[in-house]
């Protein structure tokens, strides 16, 4: 006699009688693998965060940049009224 479960894996087997693996394994089998990222995904990953980082600098480096020739006109605009002070007292 000739059972369902029998029918089952006769239906499902492939060579030698190896039952192929049915949809329902193969999806709970893919729920537990995780992406292990590669060498390169690293590399990525730490080239993403260093040009990050830089950008965070040179942005504070124009910044610095900025106020270093309002300084400098300041300077400039006093150096220019303390000649024009000397020239009338002379």
């Amino acid at each position: 006699m000739v059972t369902p479960k029998y029918i089952e894996l006769w239906g499902r087997r492939i060579n030698d009688n190896i039952p192929e693996p049915s949809q329902e394994d193969s999806q709970s089998t893919g729920k537990h693998l995780r992406v292990v990222p590669s060498e390169l995904e690293f590399i990525r990953q730490d080239f993403e965060r260093r040009n990050s980082e830089l950008e965070k600098k040179i942005a504070q480096m124009e910044e610095e940049k900025m106020n270093l020739r309002l300084d400098m006109d300041v300077q400039k605009l006093e150096t220019e009224k303390l000649r024009k002070g000397n020239n009338k007292a002379e």
